[in-house]
């Protein structure tokens, strides 16, 4: 499940219901620094979903649903720590940093409906439930808490995250150590150079995304720069893929130009907006199912038997291969 922020935007259930969910079918969720719901609360109510959920999916562990933690990366290094040491002591075991929303993008959709949720407090669980957070903004602030101010402290934690100024790679040596021996994986890599120097800072996966079309109008399609970024890197690292999943058929696809696992994550959030967790739910058990079902349709028995071999490129509407 990928990481996605605000879900009470959505549905009340919000994030607890998507990682119920994921919890039962025993799909990793990633948890968003821009969750509407605080993480240990979550983690408590995933866990205790996956313990009891019957039948039981594959557990990599007896007690505890899989999940990682995706971040937004603050500008202090205090800040971030506190965030990591509560992912950690929450049971996740991987560490998503996005690398494409430093900023806000301009989003006509979103302007024109006046969403930006962070500013009034909506989506700010994670910084709101953080002692380090909340001990800067009192000191700031005259003893205020973000419940006292919770535009002012909307605006302390969104400078935090989305300060207009991106961390360099050489950064990522105090993220290490910050994050300890755990997975770290950068998503939103695009290009074979950022890949190469993803692989040259030790990071241990890299997540090929263009944040779903959200970012930069005119991106290039994850999906066209998938195959390249394997054969470059994909010996060395582990490479997920992101953005455009919709049905069993294009996870197929991406894992057979190279990627390990695909994120999946509009579909799910509609599913969870029209019905809560069920919706969620019978999203996620559909594609399961419609991978099963396209896997055999292909002849194709288990995922490690895709291949190259068994797609055909079309480079561009009307090309005569379409028709074949």
């Amino acid at each position: 499940m990928a990481p996605i922020g605000v879900q009470s935007a959505y549905h009340e259930e919000a994030e607890t219901g998507v990682a119920t969910a994921c919890a039962e079918l025993g799909v990793p969720f990633i948890y968003s620094t821009a969750s509407s719901t605080v993480l240990e609360d979550l983690a408590s109510a995933a866990d205790a979903a996956f313990a009891d959920s019957d039948p039981a999916p594959a557990k990599s562990s007896p007690t505890a649903a899989p999940r990682w933690f995706q971040l937004y990366w603050p500008v202090s290094d205090d800040l971030t720590a506190s965030l990591l040491s509560r992912a950690r002591a929450a049971g996740c075991t991987a560490l998503v940093v996005t690398l494409d929303t430093f900023t806000m993008a301009w989003r006509p959709l979103d302007l024109d409906a006046g969403f930006l949720p962070f500013v009034t407090g909506t989506g700010n669980a994670l910084g709101f439930s953080d002692e380090t957070f909340r001990r800067r903004f009192a000191e700031a602030e005259d003893g205020e808490t973000p419940e006292d101010n919770p535009v002012a402290a909307s605006r302390a934690w969104t400078t935090e995250l989305f300060s207009g100024g991106a961390h360099e790679w050489s950064d990522l040596a105090t993220l290490r150590r910050l994050w300890g021996s755990g997975p770290i994986l950068l998503k939103g890599v695009l290009s074979v150079e950022d890949a190469l120097l993803a692989r040259r800072a030790g990071v241990d996966g890299i997540i090929v995304s263009n944040h779903g079309g959200r970012q930069l109008d005119g991106a290039v399609p994850a999906l066209e720069v998938l195959p390249e970024i394997v054969d470059a890197v994909g010996k060395d690292m582990t490479v997920l893929f992101d953005s455009g999943i919709r049905t069993g058929a294009d996870i197929i696809k991406a894992l057979a130009l190279g990627a390990k696992a695909v994120l999946v994550g509009r579909p799910v959030i509609y599913g969870l907006g029209i019905a809560g967790k069920a919706g969620a739910k019978h999203v996620l058990a559909g594609l399961l199912a419609d991978l099963d079902q396209s896997l055999g349709l292909a002849g194709v028995q288990t995922i490690g038997e895709l291949n190259r071999g068994i797609l055909r490129k079309v480079l561009y509407g009307g090309d005569i291969k379409s028709s074949l």
